[in-house]
Order: C-alpha cells, then sequence, then structure tokens
C-alpha cells in the first residue's frame, strides 16, 4: 500500500559543512524547475504562433531556520554578499521516511548564496528570530 509522504520529516546537506546543527532547518522552498517557451510567429499566419521549447529555468532554493549567531553557512553567505567572494557547493535534499530513511533525494549542483535575511524584530510577537539563505544553483536532479 502506497502512503502519501509527510512534508516534515527531510534532511539537509551542504558539501564542506560538517557541523550537524548548522544544517538543520526548519522549511525548504523553491525546489522547482520549467522549461522555457519560445513563441516564434510564422509571417501571413495570423491563427496561431509556433511555441517551442527553451532550456530549463530552475527557481532559488530558500532555506529557513532559527539565527545562529556564527556558524560555517553564515560565514560562506557572507563571503559572498559582503565580500562578493563565491565559492560555490552542492546540497542535497531528502526527504525522508518514519525510521529515517531516504524517500527522494534532490541534489543541487554549484549552488551559492543570492540572499541572507532575517526575520522582522516585532516587540508584541513571541516569536524565534528566522534566518532565511536563498541559494542559486546551476542545475539540481532527483537523486
Amino acid at each position: 500500500m502506497y502512503t502519501i509522504p509527510v512534508g516534515f520529516f527531510f534532511r539537509v546537506e551542504v558539501a564542506g559543512i560538517q557541523t550537524s546543527d548548522d544544517v538543520r532547518f526548519q522549511e525548504v522552498s523553491g525546489l522547482s524547475a520549467e522549461i522555457g517557451v519560445e513563441e516564434i510567429e510564422e509571417g501571413g499566419q495570423n491563427g496561431f504562433v509556433h511555441r517551442l521549447p527553451k532550456r530549463a529555468k530552475y527557481g532559488n532554493l530558500v532555506l529557513k531556520r532559527g539565527l545562529f549567531s556564527d556558524s560555517e553557512l553564515a560565514s560562506w553567505c557572507r563571503d559572498a554578499i559582503e565580500h562578493f567572494e563565491f565559492e560555490t557547493r552542492d546540497i542535497t535534499v531528502s526527504l525522508l521516511d518514519e525510521d529515517g530513511g531516504t524517500l527522494a533525494s534532490w541534489h543541487f549542483l554549484h549552488a551559492w548564496p543570492v540572499k541572507w535575511s532575517i526575520s522582522d524584530f516585532k516587540a508584541q510577537d513571541n516569536a524565534l528570530v528566522i534566518e532565511s539563505l536563498e541559494l542559486a544553483y546551476r542545475r539540481f536532479r532527483k537523486g
């Protein structure tokens, strides 16, 4: 019998990051790809346009977690944003079953930071400070 997996049990691995606390995230989003479409108009044909496939486009990978004051991952992001020094890293996101086994995985190749942000500070809210890391990458493949 097939059961639909739950989305709250997952693991993120970042090449070169050894600290397990550094890759614990509460949310992963942006797992998307789409094929672009080029429209070509044919002279004398007004009833339609030819629609042809173009290369794949990928959305940015967004990772969210509680704010760390100092971490390898944050340092990697700071190097890119503050010093314009880019080191690409491969990232793997795995969806896990109830026993911790891998149901599916996605490998993001040659990723680099493009945005870092933290949640708003609000005196009236009793909320954690959330750090968001947005990463671009060359391509991804399902493992």
